[in-house]
């Protein structure tokens, strides 16, 4: 069992108003909360990993390099394929939360080193 409690999970800020935590996971998978701030967005951006991302509060935009568009409201969720370039958006005046899945697992190295 790997039991990672939320308050002493690896975290990261890859901007101000942007913070992401580890929850638990290995190389198979990963899982990442997250918050977003109003208006902020992602810069369209693709990695290897599958991702699944569940908006668990407030609302997010998200769009893919094809112009296809989807707006997640709380439990909301969508898959972007491996290699889907992609951009996730809190276009609202209200925090957004969700958590991301990857498969294969991923650490934050992704947008440490982009950034």
């Amino acid at each position: 069992m790997d039991h990672v409690p939320f308050d002493d999970a690896e975290t990261y800020n890859p901007e101000p108003g942007w913070a992401r935590v580890a929850l638990a996971g290995s190389e198979a998978f990963s899982f990442e909360w997250f918050e977003k701030r109003p208006g902020h967005a992602s810069p369209m951006h693709s990695h290897p990993n599958e991702q699944v991302c569940i908006c668990i509060e407030g609302e997010l935009s998200v769009e893919t390099e094809h112009g296809e568009t989807a707006t997640l409201g709380a439990y909301d969720s969508v898959r972007f394929e491996s290699d889907e370039p992609h951009i996730v958006a809190n276009q609202t005046e209200e925090q957004a939360i969700g958590i991301d899945v990857f498969a294969p697992g991923r650490s934050f190295d992704f947008w440490l080193n982009r950034l």
